[in-house]
């Protein structure tokens, strides 16, 4: 896997990787940025996010659940002091569907967490990782 950074000026960057899609970064304005762009941080959560979710509904799909809706809520704490890593991220998977399993949606989180999500296995020696989840009934 490839990326590239590509400085547009200020604190404002794009990034392509092997995928060809761009994405933009910047800064906030009191550090020089522009707001144009969401934050590398941010990327890190929203990747994490991301990684699991893909687990997740690939894993909910094979087991025939139908499902309407995902969405992931994430809140990532980090350090108040420089370097501000995360020191914890937590993960809440709301499953919308017909009929869904509990049991099926609480094992396909736990897969993606434990066996499948290279994003958050690779963080978890530094960081706390948690998940949970809910189901909403589709209407």
């Amino acid at each position: 896997m490839q990326a590239v950074i590509n400085w547009q000026g200020d604190l404002k960057f794009n990034a392509r990787a092997d995928s060809g899609h761009d994405v933009a970064i910047d800064g906030p304005p009191d550090l020089g940025g522009q707001n144009t762009g969401s934050r590398p941080m941010e990327l890190v959560l929203m990747g994490v996010g991301a990684c699991s979710a893909m687990d997740v509904m690939h894993i909910l799909k094979k087991a025939r659940q139908d499902v309407t809706d995902c969405r992931i809520e994430l809140d990532g704490t980090r350090a108040e002091t420089e370097p501000k890593v995360f020191t914890a991220i937590h993960l809440t998977f709301v499953v919308t569907g017909y009929d869904l399993s509990d049991k099926q949606v609480a094992r396909a989180v736990q897969l993606s967490a434990e066996k499948y999500c290279s994003a958050s296995i690779m963080l978890q020696a530094s960081v706390a990782i948690s998940h949970s989840h809910r189901i909403e009934a589709a209407t």
